[in-house]
């Protein structure tokens, strides 16, 4: 298992295309909206309303991954990579809960921007909305695109063996 994704760097003062030995990939989305320049770079295009958004937006979100890739930048591409998969969570969590809200209560002080229940019990799911449940799809396909892509696959284990 790799290291967790290290929540004590000041992220907005850093810039991880610069410095890269400080990326640590963790587990899932970890860090999709710290990580700079990378979330400047991507989070502009990350729509999932309809599945016409949905759509145009995984598509730029996966030609920049394409982009990072060819580029040698796996902490780019990784980025990209959690914010095709953030594409997918978010969709379904708005699919299943009405409004987007997953859980009770607000997020404790302490684990703000950080994913996760914290303690607090999920919410009853409502009926599945067809057109967030059809955006979700969409960002799957391009999210498994990218998993699979074994240029990442190679990057990525090097990061891992280099860093952590």
């Amino acid at each position: 298992m790799s290291p967790k994704f290290d929540y004590s760097l000041h992220y907005a003062e850093l810039d991880l295309r610069a410095q890269p030995e400080l990326y640590r990939v963790g587990v899932g989305e970890q860090g999709v909206l710290l990580v700079q320049p990378y979330k400047s770079e991507i989070l502009p295009h990350w729509r999932f309303a309809t599945p016409d958004a949905a759509r145009e937006s995984s598509e730029t979100i996966y030609a920049l991954f394409l982009d990072y890739l060819k580029a040698g930048d796996f902490v780019g591409a990784d980025m990209a990579r959690k914010f095709l998969q953030m594409g997918f969570t978010r969709s379904r969590r708005y699919a299943n809960h009405k409004g987007g809200k997953k859980y009770d209560g607000p997020v404790p002080d302490d684990k703000k921007g950080q994913s996760g229940a914290h303690g607090r019990a999920e919410l009853p799911r409502t009926p599945e909305d067809p057109v967030k449940a059809e955006s979700a799809r969409i960002f799957k396909a391009k999210w498994e695109e990218a998993e699979a892509n074994a240029d990442y696959a190679r990057m990525k284990k090097a990061h891992k063996a280099a860093y952590g």
